[in-house]
């Protein structure tokens, strides 16, 4: 018996022996179109080839497509273990022709492989044609010898496919296996057609017309093509003798391996969580090792779905203990020899498995308990209050579509309308908290565009570019359904690459394109209410409308720059609790593409050499070039594991935990929770350079860094600062330390014999060509010696005026001093004054007379300062001023 995989190369290698390129299967999630969540067929990748707008260096092509169907248009997940053929991942072989062979090849390729080289008997096989494709019809005839009866003609759209309103088109073949009358079910277009017994198994689509506008008469193409698809789970299971899917040797292993380890009869009364438990591993490990985490949106929230379908029906094997992820082993074993991805993120498929179910196990264990209680009061038939399923919904965490599924399958029902309206009171409380940015009208709007859905699934941590549907667009607070050239706006679409600010990452930036010459840039990206991810964009050439497809493309050179600042940080913060303990912890922070900026908890200044152990430790992460690792886990489970939780970052029940620098015992050398984007490996980041230190508020400190080209650059700076010094002072670089040093040390030194001759020209009253015109003098009682000085600094100011006071035995001294614009003045007064007089007052009458005002002290000495006056002898006049005063008064 031939195995899914010998099934599988046997297809391949018989159309690569007729000049086939054999093209890997494109990943699950689309690059080129924004309509589909998933890929669903073998023809997905190769639309843009068919639509004329790519032109491949092959002409002809041969896949084994890996598929999802599971949300939107194409669904079967409701369906998947009920019956024979329903999956939610499937593998699609297919063989295309662009423009080169068309019917006759195609019809004769299939007819070969099927009979000759798969060995099925002719006489079990029919086809189907559109109903006017004679052509096709004769061919099957002439090639395959089928009669007429084996041929049947079909009129509706079941036998012609289309790729759209507009685009290629054309009738399709399908070629059906008859397992006999023993199995009930009649031919395709009987009544019976739904049976068992006529399998479809291969869709040969013979696009030869194209409909170039809505509405418009399909019109020939010049260079017909051929899109064909087999199910390899069909054809496997026709060739290995089964009348079920789930029979063939690919989900039998997974089967009897899920059977094995929950101790259940794999055919017993449990087949149907079995084959559930099979289906659902498949897509959820490929899913999982395409990058795609569960969550509470877009693929993510298909994949949680699917995980937590399967993981329910584990629980009804009676599993306390993760189950899924046991079986990974197993399907790595039959599947990644040919899917390799499988094989290389294997560790981190269960890890992700294994963390999701023991989650999910509290939550499904408490939401059971509660909804058994309520079933229990609804008797048969029942309907569950809405009011019910959104308290398990959100107030448990009890999914609503597993509240659903539980009670379709008791025969009950669900009041939809009492949860949407529970749903809507919600959110109506969530608007009347929503604090808003100031911009009310647009405020408003979010939350009507979030009634309607409108979420963006972020794309930005596996890819820079993407295609995208624009859902909606705003312009000065309200929707608008066009932009046109030279206008702003703000753009929502279903799929982004495009960041949003989050964490002190600034938003990316970037272009978007469309037909008919559509260019836009994206000048800033923001996330509003958590779900919707706004793009800032203006409008250059074209016109951006409602519904457009478009390509965004995200500025890639500052995205690396934001990537490896992001990751530095989080290498920062750990140097910093290592160097200067523990207390440290992030209170702000901000991420550009050319600088970072990391405000922490710490009282005192940094010094030069920590500093520097600082910057080594984080460059000997950075030289390490270890992995970067993404996980994502609850927020407790994180923590407990020791990663560090972000000022002021408010958290869901999920994070993504960011790992990064060399292992000690078990652990990363850097692990934090992290929604932002970072490099593959800390090598990236190149190098780290401190540029600045400082205090920010009372126990907070700032540092500031760069990484990559930009320390480059900074050192490069540095450097030659250093060399224009060092030729000034004619030294070498190296002896620029001790030069500056003696250089100091000299300066000071002239300095303090600087002063002393100030000193000494000042005591003899001579003023450093100021004034000497207030030598000593009595103002009534009172001993008085004041100087107007030039170019003395403040700071000699109150040693001189100690000086001169101890040559008096009773007195006062005022001297006044300007220099560089600005005037000092310092009174001094002997002890024997103090009763009566208060340096401080004095000062104080002296600045205002210099158009000042203010000073302090202490009674015997003061000091004031303001701007140079063309008058200073008035400071000495007002203070002689205030002596009388005081004498009249005594």
């Amino acid at each position: 018996m031939a195995t899914a995989n010998q099934i599988r190369r046997t297809f391949l290698d018989h159309f690569t022996a007729q000049g086939h390129r054999e093209v890997a299967s494109s990943p699950l999630v689309p690059q080129n179109d924004p309509t589909l969540l998933f890929t669903n067929s073998g023809m997905v990748q190769f639309k843009q080839r068919f639509t004329g707008q790519e032109t491949p260096s092959y002409r002809r092509a041969v896949t084994a497509q890996k598929c999802v169907r599971a949300g939107g248009k194409h669904n079967d997940l409701d369906n998947v273990g009920m019956t024979a053929r329903h999956h939610t991942f499937f593998e699609m072989l297919g063989n295309f022709s662009f423009g080169d062979y068309f019917k006759e090849e195609a019809i004769l390729r299939a007819w070969q492989l099927i009979t000759r080289d798969y060995g099925l008997d002719a006489k079990r096989l029919l086809v189907t044609v559109y109903h006017n494709d004679e052509e096709a019809a004769d061919l099957w005839k002439r090639i395959a010898g089928l009669s007429e009866d084996k041929i049947i003609r079909i009129a509706t759209s079941d036998n012609f496919w289309s790729m759209g309103d507009t685009g290629p088109c054309g009738p399709c073949s399908e070629i059906f296996y008859d397992h006999g009358p023993q199995v009930p079910g009649g031919p395709p277009g009987s009544p019976e057609e739904d049976g068992d017994r006529f399998i479809e198994i291969w869709n040969l689509v013979f696009m030869q017309y194209e409909v170039p506008s809505k509405g418009a008469e399909a019109q020939p193409l010049p260079k017909p093509s051929i899109d064909t698809g087999m199910g390899l789970e069909r054809i496997a299971a026709i060739l290995q003798g089964k009348q079920d899917n789930y029979d063939i040797d690919l989900m039998r292993g997974l089967i009897e391996a899920s059977a094995e380890v929950s101790g259940r009869d794999p055919d017993g009364a449990h087949n149907t969580s079995h084959r559930i438990i099979a289906d659902h591993l498949r897509s959820a490990a490929f899913l999982l090792a395409e990058g795609v985490l569960p969550s509470n949106e877009g693929r993510g929230y298909v994949l949680r779905r699917i995980m937590r379908r399967a993981m329910r029906h584990a629980h009804l094997l009676g599993a306390r203990e993760p189950l899924m992820w046991r079986l990974v082993p197993k399907l790595v074993e039959l599947m990644g020899g040919h899917y390799q991805e499988l094989s290389r993120t294997q560790a981190s498929i269960e890890d992700t498995l294994k963390r999701e179910e023991a989650r999910f196990q509290t939550t499904l264990e408490r939401g059971l308990h509660l909804l058994d209680q309520e079933i229990d009061k609804l008797g048969e038939g029942g309907v569950l209050p809405g009011a019910v399923a959104f308290k398990l919904y959100d107030t448990y965490g009890f999914p609503l579509d597993l509240t659903a599924d539980i009670l379709r399958g008791q025969g009950q029902g669900l009041d939809q309308q009492g949860f949407d309206a529970a749903m809507a009171e919600q959110k109506a409380s969530a608007r009347a908290a929503w604090k808003g940015t100031g911009e009310r009208a647009t405020d408003a709007l979010w939350f009507t565009l979030q009634d309607q859905q409108l979420a963006s699934e972020f794309l930005g941590y596996a890819q820079r570019q993407a295609d995208a549907k624009v859902l909606a667009l705003v312009k000065d607070g309200e929707t608008v359904t066009s932009l046109e050239a030279g206008t702003q706006g703000f753009l929502l679409v279903n799929q982004t690459p495009f960041y949003a600010e989050s964490g002190g990452q600034q938003g990316d930036r970037g272009v978007l394109e469309g037909e008919a010459g559509l260019y836009a840039e994206i000048s800033d990206t923001q996330k509003q209410l958590d779900s919707l991810w706004v793009h800032q964009v203006k409008v250059i050439k074209g016109r951006l409308e409602l519904g457009q497809d478009v390509h965004l493309s995200v500025d890639g050179a500052r995205r690396e720059g934001l990537r490896r600042h992001h990751s530095a940080t989080h290498l920062l913060h750990k140097a910093l609790q290592r160097q200067l303990g523990a207390h440290v912890m992030q209170k702000g922070s901000l991420v550009a593409p050319n600088r970072l900026r990391f405000d922490f908890s710490h009282g005192d200044r940094i010094e030069t050499a920590q500093l520097g152990e600082i910057e080594a430790e984080v460059n000997q992460e950075i030289l390490a070039n270890t992995s970067v690792t993404t996980r994502l886990m609850t927020p407790e489970d994180a923590i407990a594991q020791g990663a560090m939780a972000l000022f002021g970052e408010k958290y869901g029940d999920e994070v993504r935990v960011v790992a990064m620098g060399r292992e000690t015992e078990g652990r990363a050398y850097s692990m934090e929770l992290c929604g932002g984007t970072h490099v593959a490996r800390t090598g990236d980041i190149g190098l780290l350079a401190l540029v600045n230190e400082g205090g920010l508020a009372a126990g907070v400190r700032r540092i500031e860094a760069v990484t990559g080209p930009d320390a480059l650059a900074h050192l490069r700076q540095q450097e030659s600062l250093a060399l224009t010094a060092a030729a000034q002072l004619k030294t070498a670089p190296a002896e620029l330390p001790s030069r500056v040093a003696a250089l100091m040390t000299e300066r000071q030194t002239l300095e303090s014999q600087l002063a002393d001759l100030r000193k000494q020209l000042a005591l003899a009253g001579a003023g450093q060509g100021g004034s000497a015109s207030s030598a000593a003098e009595d103002i009534g009682a009172i001993g008085f010696t004041g100087q107007v000085l030039k170019d003395i600094p403040a700071k000699e100011l109150k040693g001189l005026a100690d000086a001169l006071k101890a040559k008096l035995d009773s007195g006062v001294v005022a001297l006044v001093s300007q220099e560089g614009g600005k005037a000092s003045l310092v009174v001094a007064v002997t002890s024997d004054l103090l009763d009566r007089l208060s340096a401080v007052d004095l000062v104080r009458r002296g600045a205002e007379a210099l158009g000042g005002k203010g000073g302090g002290g202490r009674a015997d000495m003061a000091q004031a300062g303001g701007a140079a006056s063309p008058n200073p002898e008035a400071a000495l006049d007002a203070i002689k001023s205030a002596l009388r005063n005081s004498q009249a008064s005594g």
